[in-house]
């Protein structure tokens, strides 16, 4: 348990209703201070309330008191809904800081439910990505990943290997004994361990995108319709459309979705050779988005033949994560006699196709039980230890690093990791939650 309560919003101040929460051991002093009735004496029960000051009103409004350790925290909690307004909200805050509370820290609420134990830190790491989902299979991987998807499938390894290390240490200790059947057998327990990290690591490589979205450049040279087809994506003006090439001279990103995976859409400029300085410095940022991307959407003009800048912008893109469009394919006069799918940013031909195959070209995997860069590193780590192991010749090497693997895999559930990355892990939360 933590020694002080702290207190913050975890609603935005300016609505109709705003929810304040505190959490710490002077809970139930503060109700008792702060409330004209003793919503201690009807826990977990919602009451209509007066806050004091005093004898002077703050507000009307809604308390709860919820008894530690069964609560979000873990610790003892207080939830006051209030009136929404900024003044009426700073009051009440005001209060408890009177009554010798103080601000919480950016997602301090979380962190000290992780460090009472009421989740692992993967859980702890997936509420903030529940609150940021921007598309709907985003926010189902960090659910299940807040349910303990994750965890369990970790838990599972490190049950492998600390079997393994009970047998190592027994062998160590009783080699005339057991020494020989424990060389037998511990290649095939550190074959299933590392079986189940490769599987993982391929799920994160394919679920990061349900976390981070899919990052998707449209390049093509100028006046090819790259603009007018983001636009279309999008179902919204975003980007200037004109006749005159060069119109697009920098890279406009824009979030959406295509069937419920986060997509990020950048429109580049117009890839080309140009001695106009700001049309090139835009020429550099899209050759870079190119570089970046999951998935690089190469328009070419559907109503003519390819030009030496498609060529080489076919050349520029041929060992990326590509599609080949043919642009204006409703015009009359497009050919269909190159590229892989023909669409319209007029008509929509073949926008809901395009959606589906860059989602597919993108890896993006539903169900996916790891979606964190962080959890995919600590994989990679673990794997690369237990890689080590198979080159070691005395069993006291091996559980060195069959150790060096537990650390790795502690890093996402928390069971190992140090005070430095919790705080940096928290910090990116917001307040209140």
């Amino acid at each position: 348990m933590q020694a002080d309560t702290i207190y913050a919003p975890a609603t935005a101040i300016g609505g109709a209703i705003a929810l304040i929460r505190v959490s710490g051991p002077l809970c139930p002093n503060i109700a008792r201070a702060m409330l004209d009735r003793d919503v201690t004496q009807t826990p977990r029960m919602f009451r209509f309330v007066r806050v004091m000051d005093g004898e002077k009103v703050l507000d009307d409004g809604m308390a709860c008191f919820l008894p530690g350790p069964g609560t979000y925290t873990g610790e003892n909690m207080l939830e006051l809904s209030c009136h929404g307004g900024s003044r009426t909200v700073a009051r009440l805050l005001e209060r408890l800081s009177a009554a010798d509370a103080r601000p919480a820290e950016p997602g301090e609420f979380t962190k000290r439910a992780f460090l009472n134990g009421k989740m692992d830190l993967s859980e702890a790491e997936a509420v903030m990505d529940v609150v940021s989902a921007q598309a709907e299979e985003s926010l189902k991987a960090a659910l299940e990943q807040l349910h303990g998807k994750l965890s369990k499938r970790i838990y599972g390894i490190e049950e492998l290997l600390i079997d393994s290390l009970s047998a190592i240490d027994a062998a160590v200790d009783y080699p005339d004994e057991v020494e020989e059947d424990v060389s037998a057998t511990l290649p095939e327990s550190l074959d299933r361990a590392q079986g189940e990290i490769d599987a993982l690591i391929a799920e994160g490589r394919q679920g990061r995108a349900l976390r981070e979205g899919v990052y998707v450049a449209l390049v093509g040279r100028p006046n090819v319709g790259k603009s007018s087809l983001l636009n279309a994506l999008l179902g919204a003006d975003r980007a200037i459309v004109t006749d005159l090439p060069g119109t697009t001279r920098d890279t406009l990103d824009e979030e959406t979705s295509f069937f419920g995976v986060p997509v990020r859409l950048v429109d580049t400029a117009g890839i080309r050779e140009s001695g106009d300085l700001v049309e090139q410095i835009g020429i550099d940022r899209a050759r870079a988005a190119l570089d970046r991307a999951d998935v690089a959407v190469l328009l070419l003009d559907g109503t003519q033949t390819l030009t030496e800048e498609d060529q080489r912008l076919l050349a520029l893109t041929a060992g990326k994560n590509r599609l080949v469009l043919r642009s204006k394919g409703d015009l009359l006069q497009a050919r269909d006699d190159f590229g892989e799918l023909s669409v319209s940013a007029k008509t929509g031909e073949g926008l809901d196709e395009l959606k589906r195959r860059i989602v597919a070209l993108s890896g993006a995997r539903e169900g996916a039980a790891i979606t964190n860069e962080r959890h995919i590193k600590a994989l990679e780590n673990a794997r690369a230890a237990l890689l080590h192991a198979r080159t070691a010749h005395e069993l006291t090497l091996i559980a060195t690093d069959v150790r060096d693997a537990l650390h790795h895999l502690g890093a996402i559930t928390g069971r190992d990791v140090d005070a430095d990355l919790i705080d940096r892990i928290f910090s990116r939360f917001c307040v209140g939650k």
